[in-house]
């Protein structure tokens, strides 16, 4: 039992020790995995350079990914692909022959290109560079796009076309744009103005041409107004008389409609009326019949309360008489018992000391004479008038007439037991007397022995 207890301890013990040794291991593994591991987000491209490629570059990028990296092999740099503002002021001569010199200022929204033939351009020129540096590059490659599309277009067209304009410059850079691996998002030309106020005459001249324009066409507009308005208004009277016409005949059909409406709402108050009065009718006889059954069910339930209160007590009386009757007749059995039990033990002792019977009746004479004596003294003779012949002997004998009572009555008790109290009394006192003398001690006993 005990080497079978100690090998399944060392199997528990190797069991713990290779879990724990598995556990050491995943964490391990895990805490590698997350050193080795690079997550890129999409606003940003991770360039993981040191190893080479199948296609020769020795670099391989990354855009909202994940990757592992070799440490000391490979290393992670970064290129943000998030918008560049670059403002934008470019003084040069407008074409077309004007060679007026003309102020563009705007700003535009540069970033990294995304898109694999054209971010190797960007990785080769700003790797690892400030931004301010790619900002600068940009800025000056939109600038000369915008001389040269300046001395290309009339101020005119730049001024009234600024979509061709701005159209035309993006245009213009995209090509060195995509050999810096640059791409343009937007560009916002935001004034052009120039020193000699060419521009503002020709405002005011194409302002002056269309307020010309625009009088020319209000007062065409207010010729067709007025024309358009007077038959407008015919119209509109054509109309108002046939929409009174229609109402009126409207306003008549529902004026019959109305009456016919009030005579079937009438009608149904009446029936209304008539039903509400047939259906009291019937509640009230209903509510009678109700109140009569309720007054049955009450008289029937105090009925019901009365019997059940009478049945209540009658079976309450009995069981009190039965409990009652059960009680007397266990205290009288027990009594008798009781009595029979003394009977018996009396019996047993007159049996062994024949003489016990009549101390026990000597003893019993007392409490027998007391109660004869009450019989005797409970005797009312009322108001006797005693007449004596002179010897006194009426007179003596009303008076020994108790005595003689009691005489006689112990006499009977005598008869009635079969013993002579008289005789009973003497052997009684004989043996006292005996007792007595048998008692007395010798004058030559000592005082002790006399107290013994």
């Amino acid at each position: 039992m005990t080497s079978t207890l100690i090998a399944a301890s060392d199997s528990m013990d190797s069991a713990l020790v290779i879990g724990l040794g598995l556990l050491f291991a995943i964490i391990a593994l895990i805490v590698l995995v997350a050193k080795l591991m690079v997550v890129g987000n999409p606003s940003e491209m991770l360039i993981i350079s040191g190893r080479g490629t199948r296609e020769q570059q020795g670099y391989r990028t990354l855009i909202g990914g994940r990757t592992l990296v070799i440490p000391l092999i490979e290393k992670v740099s970064k290129l943000s692909l998030r918008n560049m503002q670059v403002g934008l002021e470019v003084k040069a001569q407008a074409g077309g022959g004007t060679m007026i010199p003309i102020t563009v200022t705007g700003v535009a929204n540069v970033k990294v290109s995304s898109e694999p033939r054209l971010r190797g351009n960007a990785i080769e020129r700003f790797l690892d560079q400030p931004l301010a540096e790619m900002q600068l590059v940009a800025r000056e490659t939109l600038e000369g796009g915008l001389r040269a599309v300046i001395g290309k277009m009339t101020p005119e067209e730049i001024v009234e076309d600024r979509d061709k304009f701005v159209a035309t410059v993006m245009n213009e850079v995209s090509d060195d744009f995509s050999k810096l691996g640059l791409l343009i998002d937007s560009v916002n030309v935001q004034n052009v103005h120039d020193q000699d106020e060419y521009l503002e005459s020709i405002a005011r001249k194409a302002s002056a041409e269309v307020r010309s324009t625009a009088r020319k066409f209000e007062a065409g507009q207010k010729s067709d107004a007025v024309i358009k308005e007077v038959e407008a208004d015919a119209l509109a009277r054509q109309a108002q008389a046939m929409r009174d016409a229609e109402a009126k005949t409207a306003e008549a059909g529902s004026l019959q409609k109305a009456e016919q409406a009030r005579l079937s709402a009438e009608k149904a108050i009446a029936e209304a009326d008539n039903a509400l009065r047939v259906r009291k009718a019937e509640l009230a006889r209903e509510a009678s019949l109700i109140e009569a059954e309720r007054n049955k069910a009450e008289a029937q339930a105090e009925q019901a309360r009365l019997q059940a209160t009478d049945v209540a007590r009658a079976n309450a009386a009995r069981d009190v008489s039965r409990a009652k009757a059960e009680g007397d007749a266990a205290s009288i059995l027990e009594e008798g018992k009781a009595r029979a039990l003394a009977i018996e033990q009396i019996g047993v002792a007159i049996q062994k000391h024949p003489d016990a019977l009549k101390v026990m009746l000597v003893e019993m004479m007392p409490s027998v004479v007391r109660e004869m004596a009450k019989t005797i003294a409970n005797v009312n003779l009322g108001d006797v008038t005693v007449i004596d012949g002179g010897d006194g002997r009426a007179i003596s004998g009303a008076a020994m007439g108790r005595a003689r009572m009691l005489s006689e009555s112990l006499a009977t008790l005598e008869g009635v037991l079969g013993v002579d109290l008289r005789q009973l009394m003497q052997s009684i006192a004989g043996n006292l007397t005996g007792k007595e003398k048998e008692t007395v001690q010798p004058a030559s006993d000592t005082p002790a022995e006399k107290r013994s």
